[in-house]
C-alpha cells in the first residue's frame, strides 16, 4: 500500500494544507483557570505544524459551555489574544489551524458555572455514575447533575454565543471553526432522541432536532462563510449517554444538510456502532471529509485512496509524535504516548516528546504502522 495518498495539498475551507495527516481535537487541559492559552499551549500547536491541519482543542464559547478545569475558551479579549499568538505560531511554521467549539451542556457542574445549574435540550440526567475517561479529566469529583432545559430564549442566546466566537476565532487569525456535535455535548444531545425530550421547533421531529445544530452552522457561517465552519459528528456514539432511536436517520438527514451549506469539511467518527458509518453518510457530503479514530499510517491512506476521506485525523499519535506527517512520510517508527500525562499540567508529556532525531530510548519506539501503544511505566521507569 503506498502512502502517498496522505501527502497531496488539498483545498480546504479557506486554506490549502499541504498534507493530508491531521490533529484531531483532544482536550489536554493545559490553559488558566479562566481559560486563557499559555506559553505551553503556543509551543504545544508550534511544534505539530507540520501536519497538514491542526484541530484545537474543545474551546468553550460562553461560560454555561465549560465543564472542565484548565480548558481554553474563546470568548474574552484575553482568550483571543491567547489564541492569536498560537495562529501566529502555527503560521509561523506553514501550518492551518481550526478551533473546535465545544459546548458540554449537561456534562458541566454548578461548581463549574458559579452555581449555576447546566442546561441542555431537555431536563435529563447523565448517568450519575459514569465515568467515560480512561484517565480522570480534572473536573468536579461528583455524579453529573440534573440540568435544566434551555428556554427557547436561551437557545438563541445560545446560537448567538456560537457566532461570536466565530467572529472571536477570525480576529484571532485562525482558519477556522469546528462545532464539535459529537460525543454528547450539548448539540448531540439536541440531536439525539432520549436527551432532547422537547415539544417545541427545537424537537421531536428529525428536523427539528437538526435545527440548533444547523442554526449554529448558519449563524456561523455570516461571520466569514460557510467555508469557515466545520462540524464534527460521532453518529450513533452512546459516548455520556446519548441514544437515538434511528441513528441512520438523524444523521442522514444532518450530513445532507451540511453538504447544501458548503462547509469547510464534515469530520465523522465511526465508533463501531452497529453500522457503517462512513458507507452509509460519506456519499451524502459533497465537500471534504475527515474520518478519525482508530486509523494508522496505512489504514488512513487507504481510505483517502479508496474516496472514503479526504483527510485523516490522528489522536494518540500526535500527542506523542509533534513531527507526525514528517514521521509517517519517511516510515520512522513512533514515539508511544503516555497516557498518565495526558491531562496533568505542566510540560511533561505535553511539550518534551521528542522529534525522531532526537530520540535517546529505543525502547519508547513502536513500528509506523502500528496503533499507539502506550508506554509501560516500567519502560520509562
Amino acid at each position: 500500500m503506498t502512502i502517498d495518498s496522505l501527502f497531496a495539498p488539498l483545498d480546504l475551507g479557506r486554506v490549502t494544507i499541504r498534507n493530508r495527516v491531521a490533529m484531531a481535537p483532544m482536550t489536554r487541559q493545559r490553559s488558566t483557570l479562566d481559560g486563557v492559552p499559555t506559553d505551553l499551549n503556543v509551543e504545544y500547536y508550534r511544534q505539530r505544524a507540520g501536519l497538514g491541519l491542526i484541530v484545537t482543542e474543545g474551546v468553550y464559547p460562553c461560560d454555561m459551555g465549560n465543564g472542565y478545569l484548565f480548558t481554553p475558551g474563546l470568548h474574552t479579549p484575553a482568550q483571543v489574544a491567547g489564541w492569536r499568538r498560537v495562529a501566529e505560531a502555527v503560521h509561523g511554521e506553514g501550518g492551518a489551524i481550526f478551533a473546535q467549539v465545544m459546548h458540554v451542556g449537561r456534562l458541566s457542574d454548578p461548581l463549574m458555572l458559579n452555581g449555576r445549574q447546566p442546561v441542555s435540550a431537555s431536563a435529563v440526567r447523565p448517568d450519575p455514575l459514569a465515568r467515560h475517561y480512561t484517565v480522570t479529566c480534572p473536573r468536579p469529583k461528583r455524579p453529573y447533575p440534573e440540568p435544566r432545559a434551555m428556554s427557547h430564549a436561551e437557545v438563541l442566546e445560545t446560537i448567538d454565543a456560537y457566532k461570536a466566537c466565530a467572529q472571536a476565532a477570525l480576529d484571532a487569525g485562525l482558519d477556522g471553526v469546528e462545532i464539535h456535535a459529537a460525543s454528547g455535548y450539548l448539540p448531540m444531545q439536541f440531536l439525539s432522541t432520549n436527551t432532547n425530550l422537547r415539544t417545541d421547533a427545537w424537537g421531536g421531529s428529525v428536523e427539528k432536532r437538526a435545527a440548533f445544530l444547523l442554526a449554529c452552522v448558519d449563524a456561523m457561517a455570516e461571520v466569514a462563510g460557510p467555508k469557515f465552519v466545520a462540524v464534527k459528528l460521532s453518529p450513533g456514539w452512546s459516548f455520556h449517554n446519548v441514544f437515538d432511536d434511528d441513528p441512520v436517520a438523524t444523521y442522514s438527514h444532518v450530513v445532507r444538510q451540511l453538504s447544501a451549506r458548503g462547509i469547510a469539511y464534515l469530520q465523522l467518527g465511526d465508533y463501531a456502532v452497529g453500522w457503517d458509518v462512513y458507507g452509509t453518510l460519506r456519499p451524502l457530503f459533497d465537500g471534504p471529509a475527515m474520518v478519525v479514530a482508530g486509523f494508522t499510517r496505512a489504514s488512513g491512506a487507504a481510505a483517502i485512496a479508496a474516496g472514503t476521506a479526504d483527510i485523516v485525523a490522528y489522536g494518540q499519535a500526535c500527542i506523542a509524535n509533534p513531527d507526525l506527517a514528517a514521521r509517517y512520510r519517511a516510515g520512522q517508527p513512533l514515539n508511544r504516548p503516555e497516557i498518565a500525562t495526558y491531562y496533568t499540567q505542566g510540560e511533561e508529556g505535553y511539550t518534551d516528546y521528542p522529534v525522531y532525531a532526537d530520540v535517546t530510548d529505543e525502547a519508547t519506539l513502536q513500528d509506523v504502522d502500528a496503533a499507539p501503544t502506550p508506554l509501560d511505566p516500567k519502560v520509562t521507569g
